[in-house]
């Protein structure tokens, strides 16, 4: 936008008050003499917008090429974004479908002052889990956010910085690449899904205690399975949160043979190296996914694992929490959980202090307590059929006690230890 001012017609010169009106504003001020003829004026404006209308289209057309050329090279996507960059002259970011920033070895990063707060940004439109672009403004520079994929299935996000509005031929430019991205992403999708039905299919032969196939199996396609001791996490996913388990795919990459996840049925269950369950929490929480977590955990004894995660996982759900270790439930004692299907793993978990020390020291003090239990806890009956003394017998219950900090001469003790003995005897 202009003005322009004719003179020799009232005004023989530009007056110096329009002049000093037009600076201040920034407004471009045209000088028009009288024996210009306005049809000349309007001609090299229409040979001005043509030469620009002309240069752009040029620049469209080479700029195409060039993203083109880009995407037939070994890293097709590293190269697309790198060429986006050199065409629009600023920095291009990708973010994988955990909203985690995607390092390209050629490209700008983005502006430590406004990082954090873009990386929230792209988060926020993925949890949406649908396709969207929007124009942000973050600590007042311009920031442009495209989601890539599907709706209920993104795979991550495009952002653009420091740009001006785009005009048409530079978002003919912007919409190529986003749809290059999205194809190349949507490929790896494919892959993703074979990869977790062999995650599903590693996880069953580990279930069927065929540790050695699967341990094959897993360390040819992603290096190990997470080492003992190890934690079993176990989430109900009847309808899954958006990118959840793109998310989860991504936490394996990063932490190669500490991770490992698979999906049955509805059950999504991880298994994790203590080291790294902060993470597998952190994920979790973050979509809003409620869980059990089992006591820690060896390959060989998967199986008993997930029951006492899944049992975790049914108290979690029970009581409206995020997350409930199954830790938490045998310390919180048997006689809580007596109205409880499936006590089986509990009863072990309050015994096995008792366990481990008859194994250690070859004692038979489970045995004991058994007897005793069964001849109605009479010390006499007891110790006969044992073939023990009287006072031996006293000595293994007050043993027994100690080891599982109880105090048997009470009601209440006798029963949670009565308890965890018949759920035992129940497996």
């Amino acid at each position: 936008m202009g003005l322009g001012f004719a003179t020799e017609v009232i005004h023989g010169t530009l007056p110096p008050g329009l002049e000093e009106a037009c600076r201040n504003r920034g407004l471009p001020l045209l000088e028009v003499p009288d024996r210009t003829p306005f049809i000349a004026i309007i001609r090299m404006v229409a040979d001005y917008l043509a030469r620009e209308e002309h240069a752009r289209a040029e620049w469209s057309l080479q700029a195409q090429r060039a993203i083109s050329r880009a995407a037939l090279r070994p890293d097709g996507l590293t190269s697309i974004l790198g060429e986006l960059e050199r065409q629009l002259h600023s920095w291009v970011a990708l973010y994988d479908a955990a909203g985690n920033y995607v390092r390209m070895p050629r490209n700008r990063p983005v502006p430590s002052d406004i990082a954090p707060q873009v990386t929230q940004r792209v988060r926020d439109a993925l949890d949406l889990g649908t396709r969207s672009a929007s124009s942000l403004d973050i600590e007042g520079q311009t920031v442009t956010l495209q989601t890539l994929g599907r709706k209920g299935s993104l795979r991550g996000a495009l952002v653009l910085g420091a740009i001006e509005p785009l005009d048409p031929a530079r978002a003919d430019i912007v919409n190529s690449v986003i749809g290059l991205a999205s194809l190349a992403l949507e490929q790896a999708r494919t892959l993703d899904t074979a990869r977790r039905h062999l995650r599903a299919g590693v996880f069953e032969q580990l279930l069927a205690g065929s540790t050695d196939v699967a341990t094959r199996t897993a360390r040819q396609v992603w290096g190990q399975l997470p080492r003992d001791p190890l934690l079993v996490t176990a989430s109900r996913q009847e309808t899954p949160p958006p990118n959840l388990l793109e998310a989860l795919e991504l936490l394996a990459d990063d932490y190669a043979g500490a991770v490992f996840y698979a999906v049955r049925g509805d059950l999504l269950v991880i298994l994790a190296a203590r080291a790294h369950q902060d993470k597998v929490q952190e994920l979790l929480g973050r979509h809003g996914a409620v869980c059990g977590v089992s006591a820690e955990a060896t390959i060989a004894g998967l199986a008993v694992s997930l029951e006492e995660a899944t049992r975790a996982l049914r108290r979690a759900t029970e009581l409206g929490r995020a997350v409930v270790a199954f830790n938490e439930l045998y310390n919180g004692g048997m006689l809580s959980l007596l109205r409880e299907e499936m006590a089986g793993p509990v009863a072990r978990g309050r015994l096995q202090p008792l366990i481990a020390h008859d194994a250690v020291e070859g004692a038979e003090l489970l045995d004991t307590v058994r007897e005793w239990f069964a001849n109605d806890c009479a010390w006499d009956k007891t110790a006969k059929r044992l073939g023990v003394h009287r006072h031996t017998l006293r000595n293994r219950i007050d043993a027994v006690g100690k080891i599982l900090g109880l105090n048997l001469d009470g009601m209440r003790d006798r029963l949670e230890l009565f308890a965890a003995v018949q759920f035992l005897d129940e497996r």
